[in-house]
């Protein structure tokens, strides 16, 4: 059953990503450019509806929470590494899957270079775990962790900045 949720999930969101025209590779360069904050706004409204489902899903009992240890080097390299891959081929990863669903052959050739980055860095994680991801490890913390707040205030407080930033983007045409 969960697999089903998964790939209904997947679908909608993918649904959602051509409706939104992230996938387009004007949308992708703009973004990129910092003119286009299109993607920008659909991240945003996502993030702010897994954090309201996430967090009504726990309260009701229906799912755990594992929250995974902050690693400052492993955020750093992976962030190099995820931009890079986002400024050569001009999709990220889930735009890439996006764009192959509509037939952007394109997206392939990146889809098959995070499989094989995937596959390189299963291997060298021994290596790795020892190094760039014990630089900086804070452990397992969360913003309500982090300010000793209730997790639905901080959900209502970024809630807030991030419709104050929609309508900043709005009000600057990006």
């Amino acid at each position: 059953m969960e697999l089903a949720y998964g790939i209904v999930t997947g679908i909608l969101f993918g649904f959602l990503m051509q409706k939104g025209q992230v996938l387009r590779y004007d949308r992708q360069l703009g973004a990129l450019r910092l003119i286009d904050f299109t993607i920008v706004k659909f991240m945003l409204s996502a993030i702010l509806v897994a954090m309201v489902g996430i967090y009504l899903l726990k309260d009701i009992g229906l799912v755990s929470l594992s929250v995974k240890g902050t690693s400052l080097g492993g955020n750093i390299l992976g962030g190099i590494i995820f931009g890079i891959g986002w400024g050569i081929l001009g999709y990220c990863p889930g735009t890439a899957a996006g764009a192959l669903g509509e037939g952007r052959w394109d997206a392939a050739f990146g889809l098959l270079g995070m499989l094989v980055g995937a596959a390189v860095y299963a291997e060298a994680y021994p290596v790795f775990k020892e190094s760039v991801l014990s630089w900086g490890d804070f452990g397992k913390i969360t913003l309500p962790g982090l300010f000793g707040l209730n997790e639905w205030v901080v959900i209502i407080v970024i809630g807030a900045l991030f419709v104050w930033l929609f309508f900043f983007f709005e009000r600057h045409d990006l």
